[in-house]
């Protein structure tokens, strides 16, 4: 009766135990944190059927891409864990803060979840936390004056634009100029080699003989009928 009894119980544990049910909640994907400043991360989850017992786990990044996951120093100073928070949904968040930032802190956060019904552990969606140096600034320029400086440029580009313009305007004015000179000159050339009172001459001559021709023809024809009338005369 009694290792009835023992069974029973034992089955009854194992059958509530495998009603546990652990559903992850999406997690923000990477957090960018300046060195020395204050990082938060959060990992949540929804479970029904029992509690899991919820550790901070991270693996550093590292150059040649090998990490090993490792928990959280809870012994850091630097450190603080809440112990989660149930939301109006009910849905379970832990937030992890990590204080004064080092570039070694980088890697992937985690949540690691933990239950005896639960086979194998869990581990969240995770966030990888980037810590970086912040850029040293060579001159240290106000707002005023970086916008004083490129107004002065602008002006510059424009002077620059409006003198070019310029001087093509004048080179082209240049260049008309001397296309009408040089065709002046050429209409100039053809007429240097002729003489012009021989010109006048034969332009006179062809004149009187287009006015004088016609004149000419009939004065010859009615002297030939003139003569061929006085040789039919006996």
């Amino acid at each position: 009766m009694v290792a009835v009894t023992f069974l029973f119980l034992c089955f009854w544990a194992v059958g509530d135990l495998s009603r546990i049910q652990v559903t992850l909640e999406p997690d923000r994907t990477s957090v960018r944190v300046q060195l020395s400043h204050t990082a938060s991360l959060r990992c949540c989850y929804s479970v029904t059927g029992g509690v899991v017992d919820t550790t901070w786990a991270t693996s550093p990044h590292t150059v040649n891409g090998t990490a090993q996951v490792r928990g959280v120093d809870r012994r850091d100073n630097r450190v603080t864990m809440d112990g989660g928070n149930l939301t109006a949904a009910g849905v379970m968040c832990h937030t992890l803060i990590l204080r004064e930032a080092r570039l070694n802190d980088s890697g992937l956060y985690q949540c690691f979840l933990n239950h005896s019904a639960l086979w194998p552990p869990l581990y969240t969606h995770g966030t990888f936390l980037h810590v970086y140096r912040p850029m040293v600034k060579i001159l240290d320029i106000s707002e005023s004056t970086k916008n004083g400086i490129l107004t002065a440029e602008g002006m510059l580009l424009m002077m620059a634009v409006l003198l070019h313009g310029t001087m093509m305007l004048f080179k082209t004015k240049k260049l008309n100029q001397l296309k009408k000179k040089r065709v002046k000159e050429e209409e100039e050339n053809i007429y240097e080699g002729l003489n012009l009172e021989e010109c006048c001459s034969t332009y006179d001559q062809i004149q009187r003989s287009l006015v004088q021709g016609p004149y000419q023809d009939v004065g010859n024809m009615i002297m030939e009928e003139e003569e061929e009338i006085q040789l039919e005369k006996p």
